[in-house]
């Protein structure tokens, strides 16, 4: 049997914390930031963590279920 493939994708995008929870970046950070408030894009700078009812989904993507 050959080795399972992790998705390159999921790969570059969640990390896997120590107590299991997934490290996720936030959307809406890449472009048109001139209409976003200050405030608005500090907020999303601050890592966020996948939803549970999506984390077995996301580890099995990296291989990690």
């Amino acid at each position: 049997m050959p080795k399972m493939k992790s998705n390159s994708g999921a790969l570059k995008r969640f990390k896997v914390k120590k107590n299991g929870s997934i490290k996720r970046g936030s959307a809406f950070r890449s472009h048109i930031l001139t209409k976003k408030s200050p405030k608005r894009k500090r907020n999303l700078r601050s890592e966020q963590t996948v939803a549970s009812v999506d984390n077995a989904r996301v580890k099995k993507m990296l291989n990690k279920a």
